[in-house]
């Protein structure tokens, strides 16, 4: 597809990621261009020939949709005048919203030319996606934020956090739960099959788990690493249930010697449960010359409880993960697991008109009902009101975060009833976790 861009010399153009007809171990022209303006944003190397082939690959089994903005008025000594100075990408993945899969339009790869800044670029992408992701039946946009300042006013709140943790393993960790199953170093290239059958059931059974694009297989393999390319260090473990069944992996690699404390890296861990989870930590705090454990984990970690000594964990970073954007609030609603019984009039402010609404929300057990409520229809009598912005139902959805802490800072308003009401609703036992990124 090919547009332009309202108001300016610029051109937009919209692509799947393809090879050259001439060499199918080589992307196209369009598509390499695109990747190398997408590095030059996020300061990465540039990509050779062959690396490329292997992401575009990975790309089109992701289903992913590109977007460049291209200026065909470049100066002489312009950069590659070919390439955008603007990047886009979307694809799409099953979203655990605690009741069913909601299938989630994913944002990614989002640049902008220094060059090219304050012309709405951005702007223009992101609401033409918006609108287009909402046309197709999406009821939710999701992306990770490079910089937590951009999304917000698109209606993108933060849903999800990840700690940093570190971990003090001199002497072996002792942990106070008994063992359980087993757990084995595994064969690697097996885990690029494996892994996502894992990661299948552990999506199925965590609330705000994200379902993973391709690379994250052939990372787990040490197939890819920051490069598509074979990772030699690179170890891998698998634990098995009491039945035998694997139930977890945690990829790992040893930093190097000169390293002090001598540290041991965790890349990915994935548990269908916490007994999983707690057995794959047993097994890296039991690694001979290992003074020092560092891993991304969930803020309810159970780790740190089951340990013997609990200050052997530290946290040393909480950071938002996952965030959302409605599209269709009743869908995402009719999705959701609640872990509480109640009744609201709830209404979603949106700006772009993409999510606005009011709706009668009742939850009864397993059963919730959504009924759409026309402008200027009361609920019904007693039920208490409230009212939330885009993003603030984006952060409130997975119930990382409560309606009352919203509520001060301005995102939900409503009487003291109904904030209360909106946040017994929607509370849940555990904070969500989602340990993918893209």
């Amino acid at each position: 597809m090919t547009a332009e861009t309202a108001g300016t010399a610029l051109r937009t153009e919209r692509f799947a990621a393809g090879l050259s007809h001439a060499d199918h171990q080589r992307v196209d022209e369009r598509t390499a261009d695109w990747l190398q303006a997408v590095n030059l944003g996020f300061h990465d190397p540039a990509w050779k020939p062959e690396q490329m082939a292997s992401i575009v690959e990975a790309y089109r089994a992701d289903g992913r949709m590109l977007t460049g903005v291209y200026d065909d008025a470049a100066p002489e000594y312009a950069w590659n005048p070919a390439a955008p100075v603007a990047t886009y990408a979307t694809m799409s993945n099953g979203l655990n919203a605690g009741g069913t899969l909601l299938q989630a339009h994913q944002i990614t790869s989002v640049t902008v030319r220094p060059t090219h800044r304050r012309r709405g670029i951005l702007n223009g992408m992101i609401t033409a996606d918006l609108l287009r992701a909402g046309e197709e039946g999406f009821a939710v946009a999701a992306l990770l934020a490079s910089e937590a300042v951009i999304y917000g006013r698109f209606g993108f709140g933060a849903a999800t956090a990840e700690a940093t943790v570190e971990v003090d393993a001199r002497g072996r960790l002792e942990l106070k739960v008994p063992p359980s199953g087993s757990t084995v170093l595994a064969d690697a290239p097996k885990m690029e099959e494996l892994a996502p059958e894992i990661f299948s059931r552990h999506l199925h059974a965590a609330r705000g788990a994200l379902g993973r694009q391709a690379g994250y297989a052939k990372r787990a393999a040490g197939l890819w690493g920051d490069v598509p390319e074979v990772q030699q260090d690179v170890r891998a473990a698998v634990h098995y249930d009491a039945a035998g069944t694997p139930d977890g992996y945690v990829t790992y690699r040893f930093l190097p010697w000169e390293t002090e404390p001598h540290t041991l890296k965790v890349l990915d861990l994935v548990a269908v449960d916490d007994t999983a989870r707690l057995e794959l930590w047993r097994y890296l705090g039991s690694i001979d010359l290992v003074e020092k454990i560092t891993a991304s984990a969930p803020v309810a970690d159970p780790l740190p409880w089951a340990l013997a000594d609990r200050r052997r964990y530290q946290v040393t970073g909480v950071e938002d993960t996952l965030w959302l954007r409605p599209l269709d609030p009743a869908a995402m609603l009719r999705a959701r697991g609640f872990e509480s019984d109640g009744t609201v009039v709830l209404t979603v402010a949106d700006p772009l008109g993409i999510a606005a609404g009011r709706w009668l929300v009742q939850v009864d057990g397993t059963a919730v009902t959504v009924t759409e409520l026309v402008p200027g229809e009361d609920g019904p009598s007693g039920v208490p009101a409230v009212e939330a912005d885009a993003a603030a139902f984006g952060s409130l959805y997975l119930g990382g975060v409560s309606a009352q802490v919203l509520a001060v800072s301005g995102g939900v308003r409503g009487t003291e009833e109904g904030v209360a009401a909106l946040d017994r609703l929607f509370a849940v036992a555990r904070p969500p976790y989602c340990s993918t990124h893209f």
